[in-house]
């Protein structure tokens, strides 16, 4: 499994279904799981929410130097 593409589909999925971002919010683990259809290490479960977190924060924050941006 690439960690990398796994956290870019659960990140689309985040934006894009507002039912699983709930549950992503609630309990990201099981999310995953469910998402996934297997039981994930932990291990790697672990770096998976850790990535997703990331790149949503990210993705919030390029989203408000965009509008920033439009000011000037």
């Amino acid at each position: 499994m690439d960690i990398k593409d796994k956290i870019n589909e659960i990140v689309d999925k985040v934006k894009d279904d507002d039912d699983f971002k709930k549950d992503f919010k609630k309990n990201p683990e099981k999310a995953i799981e469910s998402l996934a259809g297997v039981d994930i290490p932990n291990g790697m479960l672990d770096k998976i929410v850790d990535g997703v977190k990331a790149k949503i924060a990210g993705d919030k924050i390029s989203d408000a130097l965009d509008g920033l941006k439009k000011l000037f």
